[in-house]
């Protein structure tokens, strides 16, 4: 069997505790994003359950495996569900959705929950593209900024090097910080160059590890950028499937000179979570209108 090192373990969370059925309100949000697809249950605007999983080739597809992996075993039926937002990169394309809202503003909104009201800037790493947020006090959008569409410093150019150094993906941060010197980024985070770059460098007698680190610093340095033309505003924190990834994380963080909140129970689900909160407010505004 063919080893596929891109591939990280697909995981689901339930409150151990909470019986939903015992809520008033019932509501989902789903985030299916180009890499990876989120969901995210509320049970009275307390988390309940979540899953994250990995995006297939159809979003119908992908939203309907999320929301299934995060309900199972609990009982919970989608039409028990009185509202479901979905958001992400496929969010149009969610059929259980009663509303779509964009995945910046998604993932303010998750981020505000999960690391309080003083969050006011957040980067999103994601599978396609990298986005700069500022929001305010509630987690409302004020500006954002994002970069092209390019796996250059995302989810999927990580994937593409995992596979090249044949390096599990969930051991690329911190193969790439096990290095004795810090060695010159590469020349390009474009994946097709970085790519030949990298195998280059193994050529010339580089170790998998010092590629790593030149990859993921590159990759810090852009995000950097993209930081430094939005600005960043205390407090800041990060999202998406590369906030795990302590060698890209760090390397931000010490060129910025900034520490980043940790954001609980996993970033990952920031944009889901949004959603779900958003659906939340939908649902109880719209049976006061009823």
């Amino acid at each position: 069997m063919t080893t596929e090192y891109f591939r990280w373990t697909e995981y689901s969370w339930k409150h151990p505790d909470k019986d939903w059925r015992k809520a008033e309100t019932l509501v989902g949000g789903i985030d299916v994003g180009s890499v990876s697809s989120q969901a995210a249950i509320l049970a009275d605007g307390e988390l309940y359950c979540y899953s994250n999983t990995r995006t297939g080739s159809s979003s119908p597809g992908s939203a309907e495996k999320a929301l299934n992996m995060a309900l199972e075993g609990t009982e919970i039926k989608e039409g028990d569900l009185q509202y479901i937002v979905g958001t992400g990169y496929g969010r149009v394309n969610i059929a259980m959705s009663n509303k779509a809202i964009t995945e910046i503003a998604c993932h303010a909104r998750g981020a505000n929950s999960m690391g309080g009201p003083s969050i006011r800037t957040i980067l999103d790493m994601g599978g396609q593209d990298l986005k700069g947020i500022h929001c305010d006090e509630r987690g409302k959008v004020t500006q954002f900024l994002m970069n092209d569409k390019c796996a250059a410093g995302t989810g999927r150019g990580m994937e593409v090097m995992a596979e090249l150094l044949q390096v599990p993906i969930i051991e690329v941060g911190q193969m790439s910080l096990d290095v004795s010197e810090e060695p010159p980024p590469v020349s390009s985070t474009c994946v097709i160059f970085a790519k030949s770059e990298a195998i280059g460098l193994l050529r010339t007698g580089w170790t998998k590890n010092m590629v790593l680190a030149a990859y993921c610093s590159a990759m810090a340095h852009r995000v950097v950028g993209l930081l430094e033309r939005i600005g960043i505003e205390k407090d800041f924190t990060i999202t998406g499937g590369i906030s795990k990834n302590i060698g890209v994380t760090s390397r931000i963080l010490k060129e910025l000179g900034v520490e980043s909140i940790t954001l609980e129970p996993d970033p990952q689900i920031a944009g889901a979570l949004g959603a779900a909160l958003f659906a939340r407010d939908l649902f109880l505004k719209s049976r006061k209108q009823s």
